[in-house]
Formats: C-alpha cells, sequence, structure tokens
C-alpha cells in the first residue's frame, strides 16, 4: 500500500470512480510536470449536491460539498498519474461557489477542499487559491473546485 493510500485510509476516505466529462473536455490534462484537472463537482453517497449557498444551501454542506469535489480531484488523479505518490505537490485550487450575491463566506466554503489536500499530502497540500462566487453552476452544483498539481515522472 502506497503511503497516500494508507493515509487516505487513516482518513477513512475511500475514493470514488473517478466522474465522466460532462461536456467536451478530459477530466487531467498533464503537461509540463503539473496535472491540470478540470472543474470536480461534488457527489455525496452518489448524488450530485445541488443549490445555492445563502439561499437553500447551509455552510456545513457547503463545506462538505467542496469536500467532496477535492476527493474527485483525488480520485480523477490517481486514474490519469497511477498512484497519488506521484503527486510532488498541490499548487493551486480554484473554488467555484453558487452563491447568493450577499453571500460572503466562498473562502470558508473552498476550505472543505483546501483542508482535504492538507490532510492528504501534509505540507505538500498547501496551495495557492482562489474562491469566488457564482450565480449558477453546471448541473445546479452547490460549489465546483478544480486544481493545478506538480507531479513527479512516471
Amino acid at each position: 500500500m502506497s503511503e497516500i493510500d494508507a493515509r487516505l485510509e487513516q482518513l477513512g476516505l475511500v475514493l470514488p470512480e473517478p466522474a465522466a466529462p460532462v461536456a467536451a473536455y478530459v477530466p487531467v490534462v498533464i503537461a509540463g510536470g503539473f496535472a491540470h484537472v478540470s472543474g470536480q463537482l461534488p457527489f455525496i453517497d452518489g448524488k450530485l449536491a445541488t443549490g445555492r449557498l445563502g439561499e437553500d444551501v447551509s455552510l456545513e454542506r457547503g463545506v462538505e460539498a467542496a469536500q467532496a469535489c477535492g476527493v474527485m480531484i483525488l480520485a480523477q488523479l490517481k486514474a490519469a498519474l497511477g498512484s497519488l505518490d506521484r503527486v510532488e505537490r498541490v499548487v493551486k485550487l480554484g473554488a467555484f461557489v453558487n452563491s447568493t450575491g450577499d453571500f460572503t463566506d466562498q473562502p470558508k466554503v473552498a476550505n472543505g477542499a483546501s483542508e482535504l489536500m492538507v490532510a492528504v499530502f501534509g505540507e505538500a497540500g498547501r496551495h495557492a487559491r482562489s474562491a469566488v462566487g457564482v450565480p449558477v453552476l453546471p448541473l445546479g452544483a452547490a460549489v465546483e473546485v478544480d486544481a493545478v498539481v506538480a507531479v513527479r515522472p512516471a
């Protein structure tokens, strides 16, 4: 068992099957030593977490949705790289939060994904980040998160 797989087990996380793209793109592009992971949606217990923060989704549920996006990022990376032990560093996350105009806790929501990366990769999981509010996301998702990750050669 790899070091990262052992850490996932300690955290009680089981990676799902990577989600198939819902449009004309690929889930991960590896170029120049970086893996660019397309935006991932939040599946919780096999169901897409939908709704809008500040309207019908609580902050706690938003954090959980962002963490679910992070789990899907990990699943996509594992499928593309063969092993999460090839992750050298999480460079940047971009978090998009489906939220009302007066909701301003996007950074707190994004922490769901950010804290997951640190829990899984330790210091190498610390990253730059953006967290923005948007009026709508694909399929009505509550949150979407993408990533740029530095990778070790195979």
